[in-house]
């Protein structure tokens, strides 16, 4: 099984994330953040990941340590867990709705780390996670696990349905993505 493990400990952190591709969808996700865990969760459940995290963050400050540092070792343990890469089938593109709102996301597991977040809130929180930290926790978590991913949200209203919407399409084309389907590198250059 494709599997990555990860600890991190700073004076900021303490981190551990444990992840299964092959897995079923199974969450154990414990952030100290309620919202960022909803969609953690969401995220397990859409990749078909098994992941588990534990994270214990200075939330006294704010929630950017934790944030951050969550997608540093969530992309860590993805590349991790992919090794070689071999027979991946390395991109994907897939649009989900959440009630008004329309997300899509595209990647290439390419190891070339590059982000596009295009996704606009209203407000300044969703539960208790500033929303500006969605993009430092993909950007964290692309610099990482060296891919490229293009996030996109066509339009949406509500702030909750438009990130619940970009979890469920990431999770989604992460999943394709990853998903092996041939003997070979699925690369003209016969390396990823």
């Amino acid at each position: 099984m494709r599997k990555g493990f990860v600890e991190r400990n700073t004076l900021e952190t303490k981190v551990e994330v444990k992840i299964n591709l092959d897995g079923s969808g199974k969450a154990e996700i414990d952030t100290g953040i309620g919202f960022l865990d909803h969609m953690l969760t969401l995220f397990t459940f859409h990749s078909k990941f098994d992941v588990t995290v534990k994270c214990r963050g200075d939330l006294q400050v704010d929630d950017h340590h934790t944030i951050e540092d969550l997608g540093i070792c969530l992309g860590q343990s993805f590349k991790d867990a992919l090794g070689e890469k071999i027979g991946i089938k390395r991109y994907s593109t897939v649009y989900i709705p959440m009630d008004e709102s329309l997300a899509y996301t595209s990647l290439d597991i390419s190891n070339r780390p590059y982000l596009v977040f295009n996704v606009n809130f209203k407000s300044e929180r969703i539960g208790n996670m500033s929303t500006q930290m969605f993009k430092e926790f993909f950007r964290a978590f692309v610099n990482e696990s060296r891919i490229t991913l293009h996030i996109n949200l066509i339009y949406g209203e509500n702030d909750h349905h438009k990130i619940e919407a970009v979890f469920k399409s990431f999770a989604r084309a992460l999943r394709e993505g990853s998903e092996v389907v041939s003997g070979h590198i699925s690369s003209s250059k016969g390396v990823l």
